[in-house]
């Protein structure tokens, strides 16, 4: 382009000087311009024409194989492949303001060396063109994206979340090339993978990821019953992870083989889920082909399709029954693994009856394994269930909360009782039920779900056939049509075939707290002799052999490098917007300014002033969510709460004078709904509970009746309470296994008040308080049926409960009047009882840590540490030091960022995050999967410090990535309509917050200024750090506790070393019976470290 002429001027200027030359236009028979020009100014011509003119559209590499709408929802799904590599692309085009991309490599590998799963690691490490490590993930953070991925047993898949298509667009081909051709360096492999650190001890991030794993009751017990289905020339039958002692063996020759083999173009699916520019993609993919053509196969060369071409395994001969230990303080606890061979994944129907199959068995409290074994027989706690899709499925039944001594015998009355389904008739119009039930909730998902396309894409990619023909299967849902005209017969010879008589295998688990001392001892002992035949010299060559490729890794990315790509523009970031309308009390928050209020305020009025706010959004589907305040519970109930919840839709009601079991209601509760559920995870406040229900627009009315019933119809009956408080003391001993629970639980009691409801509802609260209940239902049931009935009281008040419906208004029969079904059981009140944040609900403790120090708690369970530091945070939305904190905190964790190389990179944890919460007043940081928590925590406070004190300049690009994540989180919270609908409700009527309020604060966060980053990080971050102004509490393996002892007393901690059973709290329940502690043995086991180092009571409530 000539120097100093914008586009049209240039045209101008070219068609004078050629006119001036006497050239004559004139359009030929075939209707294009024809030039005459003369010879010396032809190839000027033709330069200067190309600059004014549009390129001549090129026929793009990417064939398109098919293109359709699914018929059950909104979204139309495009598949293409290259001609020129194989490579696949699948579009599912959905309304949305996220763009999900997923890179997805058939991967198969027949060893546990990990290899597949270093690579979902190496390859944000550089690529071919872009040899820095974390190039990707910051151009990413600035592109409004996120980036991941995983490795499943049959796939690697690496993942991009995008705010906009922009931001999609511009990161893909650089993605592309990473996961293609990565560097894959020996240094790389060291830091990632595994090394030796400067103390001798085993590190990596891979590696610390699958310690912390490897030695879990799931894994152990998966990792048998595969074992046991396939020999050792079939994928499926290993560790893809990767098992430490083979991960301390992997060489990096072997993962770039591995490379080298699967991750190949042909064997490359790209999905992408959202709303995608179809003309910009297939131009964005050709160009990268065309950059990469000399590095790729051509399509002719030898390739083996995984899974497909390799060797299937062969029916199982018997049924294998086996016992796999696993390690744990508490013995009396162990779980139960079955495994079948099902059908070929590609069988849609086959497929979908085996769904349906487990939900007629196992889906709920009426299904029959569930209704026998957990409900009336209280075998177990619970029969969980799931299908790994495959050429031959694998079908697993879990029966988990069993007791140990009784694992046998329960396998046994497990397939008794699957024989007896298939020797009689079944229950024809529960099973049509299950069927509808099951279509329903396909609908449902692929509406709100994000990962819905993705995982039937991916799976099709694996599994089907590459001409498009089985991806067409998606179009509808036909198999369901098919379904319901089986018969009983039928129905009963394919449960009898896949289940009742089909060979499988049985892995009971048990826990062993020899096994884990002995493997506590072992472990030891191994590091103990490496160190010794290291020696001092060994070790110290490894330490600087670590710091060299950390070194190398962490060399920086010259600006000039990521100044090539500039912050794509929001303007392609859809929002999801929902039309806010009011009615009845509700009202008194303000009144919608949309067509949505119009609509409500001309339906026919309810009796009463139910508050009630409704969000209009283009749906199939009603949502009605009522958030119900606790604060009128009294205090001793609250622990009783878990046991409300877990019993709310498994009561028996009262109608029309009849009591109607629980299974009837159950049953119907299925018939009329997608989906409903009681919890109290709150909405943006933790002292409330969340009562959700979602049906079809056609039953409205009937899931309004449903919440009336269920809140004031409900009989309480002391068999259904009983088998509730079974089954919840069943799963406590693997609730105490998980060390991040325990800690957040911990952190919990010492922060929050006695009478907040998540004090109240932890583990170890249940593990006192449900034994000593079950002790009063059995001698004194109308005592406890009373307490029950008193909580019920207190919550569904009209002043109390506050409702959410979000559907598409104008397709509600009734929308307001609807609500005098639930309005007769209620007396209305003047005044609202008010919503009470969650800062209300701190201890002294929580208002001002500090005194209380670090917490160490061993436990039989881990081989790594996770932690959980508190210090005062703020505690209002109004704060102007709110966008400072929200920029930092964000630039901080970005990804590839000063947190991310400081902690993960060095191999200290597998994660460190911040949680800042405005509605508690609390800062919180949190460290993931680590060899040593408080190498961790020390690395993280010198980083944050020395951005603070300026010995390190804030990165402009980092700065950049942190805001654009910031944009993202928003587009996250309202990815899908349900989403954005809830995030109106909670900014509205929980926190009180203006309409626009995020526009507001996003256009804040763009103004903070890196002296704010600073100041804030002096102010509230630093203190997180600090003792006397922080507390900390660290779970950890028992091997670990003297090294966090004096690592933590370094720091300046006052330090405890406490039992988990020290925080036992039973809320001043007592029996008053002769047994009160008979089976409470485990309180009063409080170990060597009961009295050891501490230094000083706990501060817990």
């Amino acid at each position: 382009m000539v120097p100093g002429l914008a586009r049209p001027a240039l045209a101008l200027a070219v068609a004078a000087g050629l006119l001036s030359f006497g050239v004559y236009f004139f359009m030929g028979p075939t209707a294009q311009l024809q030039l005459h020009l003369p010879p010396s100014l032809d190839l000027c011509f033709q330069t200067i024409w190309a600059a004014i003119m549009p390129a001549a559209k090129t026929k793009s590499g990417f064939r398109q194989i098919q293109s359709f709408e699914t018929d059950y929802a909104p979204c139309t799904v495009t598949q293409y492949v290259s001609e020129r590599s194989g490579m696949q692309v699948v579009v599912a085009d959905r309304q949305g303001p996220k763009i999900n991309g997923y890179f997805t490599l058939a991967t198969e590998i027949f060893d546990d060396s990990g290899a597949p799963h270093t690579l979902e690691h190496l390859v944000f490490m550089g690529s071919k063109s872009f040899q820095y490590k974390g190039l990707l993930d910051k151009l990413a953070s600035r592109a409004y994206s996120s980036t991941n991925a995983w490795t499943a047993t049959d796939h690697t898949a690496y993942t991009i979340d995008t705010a906009g298509w922009d931001g999609f667009a511009q990161i893909l081909p650089l993605y592309l090339e990473h996961v293609l051709l990565p560097t894959i360096t020996d240094d790389a492999v060291t830091t990632e993978v595994w090394h030796i650190d400067g103390e001798g001890n085993d590190a990596g991030v891979v590696y610390s990821e699958m310690q912390a794993v490897q030695f879990q009751s799931s894994e152990i017990m998966d990792l048998k019953a595969r074992r046991i289905l396939y020999p050792d020339n079939v994928g499926f039958r290993y560790e893809t992870g990767g098992m430490t002692e083979a991960l301390r063996v992997l060489t990096p020759e072997r993962i770039r083989q591995f490379h080298k083999d699967m991750y190949q173009p042909r064997n490359l699916c790209l999905v992408i889920v959202g709303e995608a520019n179809h003309e910009d993609l297939l131009k964005i993919l050709d160009e990268f082909e065309e950059s990469i053509k000399d590095e790729i196969p051509p399509l002719d060369s030898p390739f083996q399709r995984p899974w497909i071409d390799s060797a299937q395994p062969e029916p199982l001969k018997e049924t294998v029954i086996t016992t796999a230990e696993f390690p744990e303080e508490d013995e009396s606890v162990g779980e139960i693994l079955v495994g079948f061979f099902g059908p070929d994944c590609m069988n849609i129907t086959d497929i979908s009856a085996v769904s349906i199959v487990l939900t007629y068995l196992c889906g709920s409290s009426v299904s029959i394994l569930e209704n026998i074994m957990v409900e009336k027989e209280e075998l177990a706690s619970s029969v969980s269930y799931w299908c790994d899709l495959r050429p031959n499925s694998v079908i697993w039944l879990q029966p988990t909360g069993v007791a140990t001594e009784k694992l046998e015998f329960v396998e046994k009355r497990l397939f008794e009782l699957l024989k007896e389904v298939v020797s009689k008739p079944l229950d024809m119009n529960y099973m049509k039920e299950c069927i509808l039930r099951e279509k329903r909730r396909v609908k449902f998902h692929a509406e709100v779900s994000e990962s819905y396309y993705a995982t039937n894409i991916i799976t099709d990619y694996l599994f089907g056939k590459r001409d498009g023909s089985s991806l067409k299967d998606m179009k509808s849902l036909d198999e369901y049509d098919v379904l319901e005209k089986w018969t009983d017969d039928t129905w009963r010879e394919f449960i009898r075939f896949w289940f009742a008589d089909a060979k499988h295998v049985s892995v009971l688990g048990k826990p062993s707290l020899a096994l884990a001392e002995k493997m506590k001892a072992e472990e030891k002992a191994r590091v103990e002799t490496r160190k010794k035949d290291l020696g001092e010299d060994g070790i110290k060559k490894l330490g600087e052999r670590l710091e060299s490729a950390k070194s190398h890794n962490d060399a920086p990315i010259p600006p000039a490098v990521l100044d090539q790509w500039s912050v794509p523009s929001t303007d392609s970031i859809h929002f999801i917007e929902s039309d806010t309308a009011r009615s009845g009390h509700a009202r008194a928050i303000g009144l919608g300014t949309g067509p949505a209020q119009k609509v409500i305020d001309q339906a026919p009025e309810g009796k009463l002033p139910v508050f009630v706010q409704f969000e209009d959004v283009p749906s199939n589907f009603v949502h009605i969510t009522a958030h119900i305040g606790t604060t009128q519970v009294p205090v001793e109930l609250k622990p009783l709460t878990t046991m409300f919840t877990d019993n709310f839709f498994n009561t028996p009601i009262k109608r029309d004078g009849e009591i109607i079991g629980f299974e009837q209601v159950v049953m119907e509760l299925e018939r009329d709904t997608i989906s409903y559920g009681l919890s109290a995870r709150g909405l943006g406040d933790a002292g409330s509970m969340v009562l959700s229900i979602s049906v079809e627009p056609d039953k409205y009315k009937a899931a309004i009746e449903w919440l009336r019933a269920l809140a004031f119809d409900a009989v309480y009956d002391p068999q259904r309470i009983k088998a509730a408080i079974s089954k919840a003391i069943a799963d406590i001993p693997e609730s105490k296994r998980d060390g991040r629970g325990m800690s957040n639980e911990i952190d919990a009691a010492i922060h929050l008040d006695h009478s907040s409801l998540p004090v109240a509802r932890r583990t170890l609260v249940k593990a006192v308080y449900l034994k000593r209940l079950k002790k009063v239902l059995e001698k004194e049931p109308e005592k406890v049926l009373g307490w029950f009935d008193d909580l019920r009281k207190s919550l569904f008040t009209f002043e109390n409960m506050r409702f959410l419906v979000t559907a598409n208004v104008a397709s509600l029969p009734d929308p307001v009047a609807s609500w005098d079904v639930l309005s007769a059981s209620l007396t209305a009140k003047d005044e609202m009882v008010p919503i009470y944040k969650t800062s209300s609900m701190l201890s002294e403790e929580g208002k001002n840590p500090g005194s209380v120090g670090a917490i160490i708690v061993p436990m039989t369970s881990l081989e790594s540490s996770f932690t959980v530091s508190t210090s005062p945070g703020m505690l209002s939305y109004s704060d102007p030091r709110l966008p400072s904190i929200m920029v930092a905190i964000a630039y901080l964790e970005t990804v590839e960022g000063p947190l991310w190389n400081a902690v993960r990179g060095a191999g200290y944890a597998y994660g460190v995050f911040f949680s800042r919460s405005v509605d508690s007043g609390t800062l919180t940081y949190r460290v993931y999967r680590s060899p040593d928590a408080s190498k961790a925590i020390i690395a993280s406070r010198d980083c944050i410090r020395k951005i603070a004190n300026s010995e390190v300049e804030v990165d402009k690009h980092l700065l950049e990535g942190a805001i654009s994540g910031i944009v993202t989180m928003f587009a996250e919270e309202q990815s899908t309509m349900p989403s954005a609908a809830q995030q109106n409700f909670v900014q509205s009527v929980i926190r009180d917050l203006p309409t626009d309020w995020n526009k507001d604060i996003l256009k804040r966060v763009r103004n903070v200024t890196v002296d704010e980053i600073k100041k804030i990080m002096t102010e509230m971050i630093l203190p997180c750090f600090e003792p006397g102004k922080s507390n900390v509490v660290i779970t950890c393996a028992k091997l670990m506790v003297e090294g966090l002892e004096t690592a933590f007393k370094g720091m300046g901690y006052k330090v405890q070393t406490r039992e988990l059973s020290h925080f036992h709290d039973d809320y001043g329940f007592k029996t008053g019976y002769d047994d009160e502690d008979e089976e409470e043995s485990e309180e009063d086991e409080e170990g060597e470290y009961e009295d050891g180092d501490s230094e000083g009571d706990s501060e817990e409530d």
